[in-house]
Order: structure tokens, then C-alpha cells, then sequence
């Protein structure tokens, strides 16, 4: 019997001995990567030859992602030319490193806990060699910030803004410390921006407008420095929402359509949605409904082609529907003082709102109440308020309990004991909260 390559120890030590497992994991790596190759059982199985014939060059940077060594370690000929095989130098010791990869297990399995996600261990390197970043420790790096985004979702910016910033330590963390190739250094980077970016928006969330500004800050540096475009176009997406926030609309109009000339390079209708939708917003609070009216329908439009051509949407972009879209619709008849118009789009976007996500849910109600009392139906509107109490509970939302505020001002200014009654209970509400 021939003995093993030390291409077929690798393959066994991450449990790739089937053709079907290797080319499984392969597949998802070259996805990863952006890499444009495909493999067959029988190439797999000349690689595992005791003379296997060289990789081509996408190939190569597949394995050595796959892997974390140099595929030349594995006993591949190569490599072919043109083809960058060196690592980033380790800054620490691997005895040190060691002990940062078992504090960064014990973080991601004590955050996991906390929040009840499903636990995954990282999986060591080939060789025994702890300090190599490979596709699975990138690809729990990638788990940990979809885990963020669920979290956003269902409770808003407060307590998952600290849970984000662990996380993007340890991303730097790798990045400072560990050895891989450059395709997987680029994938890290374009981690750690997009973290980077989602600590911005979860502090946007949370009314910390100034900690907001620098994380986008240092997101939109990275980007440039990886000549991401996607992550520019996420980051100058978040700005333009915050300055329309902060009072400044025409900057945030100007910021989403950059944001929107850019997408269109990516053929994708919801990117381009989101785009039209910010556009839209900065646009409202300019009080100019006309072209407001235009960009949310074009991206309306956008939205019902999603499916039927074009690219999928980018996974941070998975909260944007007709719910988020009539929201917007109602927030732009709102500010315009219709608040009959607004009433109808907020109903709807109550109601075609998925529960999963809870801070929208909490937003929308307190929308909604706001332009019922605006409206003159203020029974309606103190009753949505009281209810909006139930969906604060677990929401973490400097932007939510900011509508807390304004709803409670438009109930002191009604003379009805509905809306007396309703804002006594949003004033305990809010004294148990700072008291907790």
C-alpha cells in the first residue's frame, strides 16, 4: 500500500477524505474568495498522486485559503507564476497567539451563549500549525458578524454595539497576528471593514452619533485601502442616513447618490433599492415631496424586480422590503404635515413587518402613534403608544426611545384623558428604565 501524501494527511485532518467533502468545501472556498474555478473528482484525485501534477493558478489560491500553507507544503508543485505565496509575518510569538485563538473560542462560545446562538469551535490548521488563518477561521470570523446582524435586528444598537466591538478586536487581532496568504488577508480586511461599519450603524442606532462618525470613518479608509467598492458604497449608505438624522439632508442626499451611481455597477435591484430608498429619505426632509415620491418609487419598483434578474441583494441589505419602503413612504407624508396620508403607508408597514425584527416593530408603532395623534385620532394613537411598551422590553434603541419622546410630547399636547393616561404610562416606562 502506498503511504499517505502530505496532501492526503491535510485532506484527512480537516475531514476532507471523500471527493464529495473536498469539493464541498473547495466550492465554498473559491465563493469566498471570488474566485472563478471549479474542480473535478479527477483532478482532486491526481492531487492526491505521490507526483501530482501543479495547480493553475486560481486553484492554487484556492488551496493555500483552503489549507492556510503554501500548497508547495502539501507536497504540490508549483507555484505557478505570478501567484503571491508569501504570508503576513507573525507580530507575537505562537505561544501567545495560541493562547488568542483559545481567548477568541472562549469569547465567540461566551457570546454565543449569552444570546443563544449555535456554538462553533474554529478548526485548527494543518501540520499543527495553530498560528495559520485558514477559510474556516474566516468563515467564523464572517459567522460572528451574520450573528451581529440578527442580534441588530431583533434588539437594536444598545448592548450588541459592545458585542460588535469585541468582535472586530478579534478581528484585528488576527489580522496583526496571524499568517495567511494574501487572498485570505484580503477577505479579512474586507471583515474588518464591514465590522467596522456595522459598530458605526449600531451606534448610529444607539445615538452615538460621534462613535458613529469614526467607525464609518475607518470603514471608508478601508475600502479604499482594498479598493472595495461594495463596503464604500454600505459606509457612504450609513452616512447619508445619519446626516439626515442630524438635520444636514442635503449632504445626505448627495452621499446616497454617490451611494447609487456606484451600485449600479453591481446590476443587484435591492442594492439599488436601498440606494433610491436614502435618497428618498434626505429627500423628504428637504420638503421635497415631488422627487421624494420618484425615488421611492423607483425603488418600489426595484424591490418587486428582485428575483426575476439581476444579483441577489448584499446580506446587511436582507431587512429592506415593502415594509421598510412604506415606513419611508409614511416618514415622508409625516414630515410634511399630512399625517392622514401617513397613517395608511405606517398601518401597512406594521403589518407587512416581520417579527424578527423587534427594534422596527418598536419604531413603527411609535410612528404610527405619533401620526394618529397628528392626525386627530388620539384614543387610537395613546393606545398604540401604551401597546409600543411591549415591544421595548428588549429593545436596545437610542433612535426608538427618541420616538418614545416625541410621542409623549404629542400626547402632553392633547387635552384628552386617553392621552394624560398615555403619557403617565410612557413617563413610568421611561423612570423604571433609567432605574434598572
Amino acid at each position: 500500500m502506498t503511504d499517505p501524501t502530505n496532501f492526503d494527511l491535510a485532506c484527512s485532518a480537516h475531514g476532507w477524505d471523500k471527493p464529495t467533502d473536498f469539493l464541498r468545501a473547495f466550492d465554498m472556498t473559491a465563493n469566498v474568495l471570488g474566485e472563478a474555478v471549479t474542480l473535478t473528482e479527477r483532478q482532486f484525485r491526481r492531487w492526491r498522486l505521490p507526483k501530482p501534477p501543479g495547480p493553475r493558478a486560481r486553484s492554487w489560491r484556492v488551496l493555500h485559503a483552503m489549507f492556510g500553507v503554501s500548497p508547495q507544503e502539501l507536497g504540490l508543485p508549483g507555484p505557478p507564476p505570478g501567484v503571491a505565496v508569501g504570508y503576513a509575518p507573525p507580530r507575537i510569538t505562537q505561544e501567545n497567539l495560541t493562547v488568542g485563538r483559545r481567548d477568541f473560542l472562549a469569547d465567540s462560545i461566551g457570546a454565543a451563549a449569552s444570546v443563544g446562538l449555535p456554538q462553533s469551535g474554529l478548526t485548527r490548521a494543518p501540520s499543527g500549525r495553530s498560528d495559520a488563518v485558514g477559510t474556516p477561521h474566516l468563515l467564523e470570523l464572517r459567522e460572528g458578524l451574520r450573528s451581529l446582524y440578527h442580534l441588530d435586528n431583533a434588539y437594536g444598537g444598545g448592548d450588541v454595539f459592545r458585542l460588535a466591538e469585541r468582535h472586530l478586536r478579534r478581528v484585528r487581532r488576527v489580522i496583526n497576528t496571524g499568517r495567511y496568504p494574501d487572498t485570505i488577508g484580503k477577505q479579512l480586511h474586507l471583515l474588518a471593514g464591514e465590522t467596522a461599519e456595522h459598530c458605526a450603524w449600531l451606534a448610529y442606532d444607539g445615538d452615538r452619533q460621534a462613535q458613529a462618525r469614526a467607525y464609518w470613518g475607518e470603514a471608508l479608509t478601508t475600502a479604499a485601502m482594498i479598493r472595495d467598492s461594495s463596503l464604500e458604497i454600505l459606509v457612504m449608505s450609513g452616512l447619508s442616513l445619519q446626516a439626515s438624522y442630524e438635520g444636514r439632508p442635503r449632504e445626505g442626499h448627495d452621499l446616497a447618490r454617490a451611494a447609487q451611481e456606484r451600485a449600479a455597477a453591481f446590476d443587484s435591484p435591492i442594492l439599488q433599492s436601498v440606494m433610491a430608498s436614502r435618497r428618498a429619505r434626505a429627500l423628504s426632509v428637504l420638503h421635497d415631496a415631488t422627487s421624494a415620491r420618484q425615488q421611492l418609487a423607483d425603488s418600489m419598483r426595484l424591490v418587486d424586480r428582485a428575483g426575476r434578474g439581476g444579483r441577489p441583494g448584499p446580506q446587511w441589505a436582507a431587512f429592506h422590503g415593502h415594509a421598510e419602503l412604506e415606513y419611508h413612504q409614511g416618514l415622508m407624508w409625516a414630515e410634511l404635515g399630512h399625517h392622514g396620508r401617513a397613517v395608511s403607508f405606517l398601518r401597512a408597514s406594521l403589518e407587512h413587518q416581520d417579527r424578527i425584527y423587534g427594534r422596527n416593530r418598536a419604531l413603527y408603532r411609535l410612528t404610527l402613534s405619533r401620526s394618529l395623534i397628528g392626525a386627530g385620532e388620539v384614543d387610537e394613537g395613546a393606545d398604540h403608544a401604551v401597546s409600543s411598551l411591549g415591544h421595548l422590553d428588549e429593545v436596545e434603541s437610542g433612535r426608538v426611545l427618541r420616538r418614545l419622546g416625541e410621542v409623549r410630547a404629542s400626547l402632553d399636547s392633547e387635552d384628552a384623558v386617553a392621552a394624560r393616561e398615555a403619557s403617565e404610562a410612557l413617563a413610568e416606562y421611561v423612570e423604571e428604565r433609567a432605574a434598572a
